[in-house]
């Protein structure tokens, strides 16, 4: 190829390259005055959590942030409207973007509880799957395990809590830690996760789980052995006692080592 020939081709790759950017430029200043015209809301979340919906969602979007519909999208808070969303107790995670088709993108995550809380004087609230507390909601109630009994746990509304880092004013695990750790161990396991559906918590902050099968209560002291322990549970119902048979017993208790002591039902 001649030296004439290469400087015709280097010429005509320069001026396409350039031809891009300018259409790159021009597409860019056109989107940024483009209105928005219209709003795609998408909720996501674990199967059967239901706080919160697209209209739910959309109505938070178009009803404090100011107008959104007709605003062009180089004038929009998107940081904004995150922001506002991201405060709505039940959103772990909130994207807005727009497209260059004038399309408003909202995307957000909805949190999962593990456990809910019911205090002694009927107060609540739930712990997610990461350790925070959130509140309860009048729009959905979620199917997981709930903790009731002698507690007095305080909630507060300002700002979700991660109840992994609480301790009481002695030093050790609050309650609050301790039964999220127990509702990591029974949601990690078929068979206690569909069995348990309940625990009862005692003065001492000792824990009792009550089987969907029969009244019988099953002592496992604080939760700190609470996997050992279960184990125990497991081997002795395969060995000897079906689930079936558990309406015999008042109490099975597992907080002794190497034992499982089982308390007869009184005769009425």
């Amino acid at each position: 190829m001649s030296k004439y020939k290469a400087f015709l081709r280097i010429t005509a790759m320069a001026l396409v390259a350039l031809g891009v950017l300018a259409g790159l430029g021009f597409v860019e200043r056109g989107g940024a005055n483009m209105p928005v015209r219209d709003i795609a809301v998408q909720v996501n979340g674990a199967s059967g959590v239901r706080f919160l919906d697209k209209d739910m969602l959309l109505k938070q979007v178009v009803g404090g942030t100011g107008p959104v519909i007709g605003t062009p999208v180089s004038q929009l808070d998107e940081a904004g409207i995150e922001h506002k969303l991201q405060a709505i107790p039940c959103i772990a995670d909130v994207e807005v973007y727009h497209g260059l088709d004038g399309i408003l993108h909202v995307n957000a995550t909805q949190r999962e509880p593990v456990l809910r809380v019911i205090n002694a004087d009927g107060s609540g609230f739930y712990i997610d799957k990461n350790g925070f507390t959130m509140p309860l909601s009048s729009e959905f109630t979620a199917r997981v395990p709930v903790f009731t009994g002698q507690l007095k746990e305080p909630y507060f509304n300002s700002a979700p809590i991660n109840v992994t880092y609480l301790r009481d004013s002695s030093g050790t695990v609050s309650r609050s830690k301790a039964m999220y750790r127990l509702s990591q161990v029974l949601g990690k396991d078929p068979l206690w996760s569909s069995l348990f559906q309940q625990v009862v918590v005692d003065a001492d902050g000792g824990f009792e789980l009550i089987p969907s099968v029969g009244m019988v209560r099953v002592r496992i002291g604080n939760g700190e052995l609470a996997k050992e322990r279960l184990e125990k549970l497991r081997e002795f119902y395969a060995q000897g006692i079906p689930q079936a048979d558990w309406r015999r017993y008042s109490a099975i208790d597992l907080r002794f080592k190497d034992q499982v002591v089982c308390t007869k039902r009184t005769q009425p």
